[in-house]
């Protein structure tokens, strides 16, 4: 059914723990814990903003890898800002990239931001179009 973790179609199971909570992930694998009053866990809402800023991350550092940057750190902060009215969707994202490393400097962080952001992103690709997605990038 499923063409490994590029491709294909992929499968979660969630089940219920008790209040708001799911705990789920692929049959077999590691599961997390998603906690609609935000009190075990982040909410729904929250883990796709980790979800956004966790893909966009592994590209980051995987392109920064293929630079020979020996990377130190990497942190992202992400404020998401949501309509008021329901649905109370994202219609923005902002991502703040905390990059160190030997070797980092702003010519290759900018470009492993950029093609996260307008290549590889497949999180955030898979949100509405209308949301708008911003960043800025500090080197440590």
């Amino acid at each position: 059914m499923s063409e490994g973790i590029r491709g294909g179609t992929r499968q979660v199971v969630l089940s219920w723990s008790g209040g708001l909570a799911v705990d789920g992930g692929e049959p077999g694998g590691p599961e997390l814990r998603i906690d609609g009053d935000n009190t075990d866990a982040p909410g729904t809402v929250l883990t796709l903003l980790v979800a956004a800023a966790a893909c966009s991350g592994a590209d980051v550092v995987s392109i920064l890898a293929k630079m020979r940057v020996e990377l130190h750190r990497c942190r992202i902060e992400v404020l998401g800002e949501r309509r008021a009215e329901q649905p109370r969707r994202f219609v923005a994202i902002h991502l703040v990239y905390h990059l160190s490393g030997a070797g980092l400097d702003l010519a290759k962080a900018r470009r492993a931001v950029a093609l996260s952001l307008d290549k590889y992103r497949s999180v955030i690709h898979s949100l509405a179009s209308d949301i708008r997605i911003t960043h800025e990038l500090a080197l440590d």
